[in-house]
């Protein structure tokens, strides 16, 4: 693993222009397990049927099964802190190389982390809005509202709070952002992420550059140019870029 951190470090170091595209892997070590395993959200929550969670279509009909998990969710996303991956990220923007975070995560760690140029293409929970009259809540103010209401509600107009997650049946979000973001980077890092979910799973492949695969178990690389791919690491990423780090701050 030595050898490939070097390379991964030598490539962080000559870039100017690094598009991070992060998945699920990027928070498990942060103490947020994934949703549908033995273990997961899904089975803590204890949630039947997890497929109607996300539905949008359920959601306006019943969101009282939508709020059954985010309860679990949002004390989960509380007690999370971000790991040293999601801070060693932070000090490249504050360095200048990073041209913009691209997260499938919904779990808000990146910002939580310190980070600014974040693309929550699948949203997030910090922002929540009334979906009869667009009032804006925060997470907290959410979560007050959550202890005394079994589905939120608007002080001003009393339609339900929905997080700004995108829902199946609703579009992703930054998808343009995105795609310039990845044009123009000079360095791609995909970071637990298997790149089986569309569209975010062909974006490394719009970077001029170089792509660095880094996740747990098996990628997908059928949207993966061979040209472009530097090399994957199948490796835990705190384990991985820990080493980087330290090879990266030798170069400096």
């Amino acid at each position: 693993m030595s050898d490939l951190a070097k390379k991964c470090a030598k490539f962080i170091y000559i870039s100017k222009k690094i598009a991070v595209l992060s998945g699920a892997g990027m928070s498990t070590n942060a103490g947020i397990p994934d949703f549908r395993g033995p273990n997961g959200i899904y089975t803590k929550a204890n949630i039947e049927d997890p497929e109607s969670i996300f539905d949008i279509s359920y959601f306006y009909e019943d969101s009282s099964l939508f709020y059954k998990f985010h309860r679990t969710f949002l004390d989960m996303i509380e007690q999370a802190e971000p790991t040293f991956t999601h801070k060693f990220l932070v000090k490249l923007e504050e360095e200048g190389k990073i041209e913009g975070i691209i997260t499938q995560n919904i779990d808000s760690l990146h910002q939580k982390a310190g980070s600014k140029k974040v693309y929550e293409i699948h949203g997030g929970c910090w922002d929540n809005y009334c979906i009869k009259c667009g009032e804006y809540y925060s997470q907290q103010e959410l979560i007050q509202k959550m202890h005394g209401e079994t589905i939120p509600k608007c002080d001003i107009c009393g339609g339900t709070i929905k997080p700004d997650i995108v829902f199946f049946g609703e579009p992703v979000k930054y998808l343009g952002v995105s795609e310039k973001i990845m044009s123009r980077s000079d360095l791609v890092l995909v970071l637990g992420s298997s790149l089986t979910v569309m569209p975010a799973a062909f974006l490394p492949s719009l970077t001029q550059g170089k792509i660095i695969v880094v996740t747990k178990g098996t990628v997908s690389t059928s949207y993966l140019p061979q040209n472009k791919l530097a090399f994957i690491v199948n490796e835990d990423l705190d384990t991985f870029f820990i080493e980087v780090a330290e090879e990266y701050e030798k170069m400096k």
